[in-house]
């Protein structure tokens, strides 16, 4: 294809043979002709940093009052702004993402910390996990019975062990020897429950004992951020499935399965039924199809979700190195916020 300058100078030959008048009609078409960098759109704002949260898939909006889902869109509303200011102060995304998660461990109306669901000997067993996108270093926790914030816990795991994953009792044993720092805070089991949680777990255990069909429950607090450095990182806590029996740990703490982070493709955080992230390494699988296949971020996690993860089995939020975010769910609902750098922000419960 000619170039703009080539066209011109072909037209100028042109209007030269035509004489005067051919001069003045191809000056006039040439007037007309926009080089293309001018015809561009005006590029778009670079996103220096973005975040995304969620506070579990399944909610069931329809039993909720309005009162009831304005207290959910507040909480996240407040919760997404501790991790955007972290990143807009420059900050890094993994204590953005710890700090975040942390205060959706804090909320009772998300299953993760205070408000987790209960297990069937009546008390409550936590998960979480945490990953670096830089360097693919992790860490997590399964059922940790008395850290206030197993997400803290999960980045020791990282950063002060040569392992990835401590359970039970030697999670619980590793949080009294970090028990000198500030953001391991340890509670009795007692602190995470609160009425709702119990009141539904009381319903399960009579649905069971009738023998009746119990939906598993699909409640995860999670977030990914993308820091003004360019890294990428991803933090995933859960109180597991209301019931849950026999130290039964999902896909929260596994990292690869619901949480995962690799500068080279995305962030990613999964709620929903944890065997189905399991077994299909939904986390993973998501980043592979973006290196591998060379899907963008909403491709991926659109195949994932609609295609890997059965009907009603949960959501994802993603976000990669260009700051692109992503919210997908084939459930009804998944509370989810965002922001970026722009200063675009959306709070959503249903789809």
């Amino acid at each position: 294809m000619r170039t703009f300058l080539q066209i011109k100078r072909f037209a100028l030959r042109g209007a030269v043979m035509a004489g005067q008048v051919g001069v003045g009609v191809v000056m006039l078409l040439c007037s007309h002709f926009v080089s293309p960098s001018v015809a561009e759109e005006p590029m778009p704002e670079k996103i220096e940093f973005a975040i995304a949260i969620h506070g579990g898939a399944g909610l069931k909006l329809e039993k909720l009052s309005e009162e009831q889902k304005a207290e959910r869109v507040a909480a996240l509303t407040r919760i997404l702004e501790v991790g955007r200011k972290i990143l807009a102060d420059n900050g890094t995304a993994l204590d953005a993402v710890e700090q975040t998660v942390r205060a959706l461990e804090d909320e009772p109306l998300f299953n993760a910390g205070k408000g987790a669901v209960f297990n069937a000997a009546g008390g409550h067993e936590l998960d979480a996990s945490i990953m670096d996108g830089a360097t693919r270093q992790c860490g997590g926790v399964a059922g940790v019975s008395t850290v206030k914030n197993p997400i803290s816990l999960a980045r020791l795991v990282m950063t002060e062990t040569k392992h990835i994953i401590l359970g039970f009792h030697g999670a619980e044993q590793f949080a009294d020897e970090m028990k000198d720092r500030p953001q391991i805070e340890r509670v009795p089991n007692s602190y995470f429950s609160t009425e709702a949680r119990r009141k539904a777990w009381e319903e399960v255990v009579e649905k069971e004992r009738q023998k009746q069909k119990v939906e598993p429950g699909k409640g995860t607090v999670g977030c990914v951020c993308l820091d003004k450095h360019g890294n990428l990182a991803a933090g995933t806590s859960t109180g597991g499935l209301n019931n849950k029996r026999w130290g039964r740990i999902g896909d929260s703490p596994l990292n690869g399965a619901g949480n995962y982070a690799d500068n080279k493709t995305c962030a990613f955080s999964g709620t929903g039924v944890g065997e189905h992230f399991i077994r299909n390494s939904a986390a993973f699988q998501t980043s592979a199809l973006m290196e591998f296949k060379g899907m963008s971020l909403k491709e991926a996690v659109e195949y994932v979700v609609h295609k890997v993860i059965p009907a009603d089995g949960g959501g994802v939020i993603a976000v990669d190195r260009a700051g692109n975010i992503v919210m997908d769910m084939n459930t009804a609902a998944m509370p989810r916020a965002a922001a970026n750098s722009t200063g675009w922000s959306e709070v959503k419960l249903a789809k």
